[in-house]
């Protein structure tokens, strides 16, 4: 009987391809694990009218962590004109499936940390380290939205937001509402979650991203819980920036940051930028992770157009495959992995399309399999 069982999401377009070649480094370390297949993704939207079918969501609550490759999304409109016909008029709408999955599990945090390997041609500056936690359930991605506004929303602000009143007259056809949602506990539970990785390696400052100048309330709780819970750990420097000015500075001085903290949507933006100083993409990954769930991903797309070409670089996907290592307990399997990883970019001779080279996704893995 294996020691782990791992739900196994490929998904669409590529993620297919780099969980392949994460099988390749995870056969060769030796994880025993049974990975059991998971479907998520367009082809369950088209077919079923859900890209996250309940026997999924089944599998996840029976499994120790997940490895998920990449699912494609697309606007609502279009993604019900690729419903199967027969579909198409039982009110069926889309919603992104990982979204779903982090809410439905909880997986507040939402970690993603980026390392610029010695050697890797695309690097920004030599030497950024910067880990990013992310709030993963709330804020503008907590899914309450109103496309047409409903009356008894727009009574409700009309009475009690003033700001509302330039929108009072504004048709229900051309008034879209989103709301950006924060509460306590989940400012408390990613922010402590920053310090104590923090505390845990050594790291020296934490930064509160957020834009409470203007926004006020739910950005102001999120800043006001950071000061807060900064004071239970005299050891690390609290630091805290306004999500447009973080972008400027860490493009400048990278290396002044260490661990960044942030809502939902800063978090994804500010994880974003990070990705591409050590490289794009194709080397960042990234953990959802819940009390007692962990999913792990590459944080790029499922690249349609390059579906089935096996060229896109398969970095990302097994440095969360090390990340999930490590949340297992598996930490030497972890280290061997991240060495061999950082070993073949600084030898420079395997280099997929992004890195200026020309090696396929399954040989990029065996070259670093090659290594463990």
């Amino acid at each position: 009987m294996a020691k782990y069982k791992i739900a196994w999401l490929p998904g669409d377009g590529i993620g297919i391809e780099v969980l392949e070649a994460t099988e390749i480094i995870l056969d060769k370390l030796g994880f025993d694990a049974e990975l059991i297949h998971g479907d998520i993704g367009w082809e369950f939207w088209c077919k079923e009218g859900d890209p996250l079918p309940q026997r999924t969501i089944d599998l996840l609550k029976n499994v120790d962590a997940a490895m998920f490759g990449a699912i494609t999304s697309k606007p609502a409109k279009e993604a019900v004109n690729e419903l199967d016909p027969a579909l198409r008029d039982k009110g069926f709408s889309y919603r992104s499936p990982i979204v779903r999955m982090r809410q439905t599990f909880e997986l507040y945090n939402c970690m993603r940390p980026t390392k610029g390997y010695p050697g890797n041609p695309l690097n920004h500056k030599e030497g950024i380290d910067i880990v990013v936690f992310r709030e993963n359930t709330e804020d503008l991605y907590a899914g309450v939205e109103y496309a047409k506004v409903p009356l008894e929303v727009r009574q409700v602000l009309s009475s009690t937001a003033p700001a509302f009143a330039r929108f009072k007259d504004v048709s229900d056809d051309d008034l879209a509402i989103s709301c950006k949602i924060n509460t306590r506990q989940g400012c408390e539970k990613i922010i402590r979650a920053a310090f104590d990785f923090a505390k845990k390696f050594n790291r020296k400052k934490v930064t509160v991203v957020h834009k409470a100048n203007v926004v006020r309330a739910t950005d102001g709780l999120f800043l006001e819980t950071g000061k807060a819970i900064a004071k239970e750990y005299p050891g690390i420097e609290l630091d805290d920036a306004n999500i447009d000015a973080m972008c400027m500075w860490l493009l400048k001085n990278p290396h002044n940051y260490d661990v960044l903290v942030a809502p939902n949507l800063y978090g994804d933006i500010v994880s974003d930028l990070c990705a591409q100083m050590v490289g794009g993409l194709g080397f960042a990954c990234s953990g959802n992770i819940g009390n007692d769930l962990a999913v792990f991903e590459p944080t790029h797309g499922s690249a349609p157009k390059y579906a089935g070409q096996y060229k896109v670089n398969p970095i990302a996907t097994l440095l969360a495959a090390k990340m999930m290592l490590d949340w297992l307990g598996e930490t030497e399997m972890g280290r061997k992995l991240e060495a061999s990883v950082a070993s073949v970019i600084k030898e420079g001779k395997v280099k997929t399309y992004d890195m200026g080279g020309s090696v396929k996704t399954l040989d990029m893995a065996r070259a670093i399999a090659e290594k463990l």
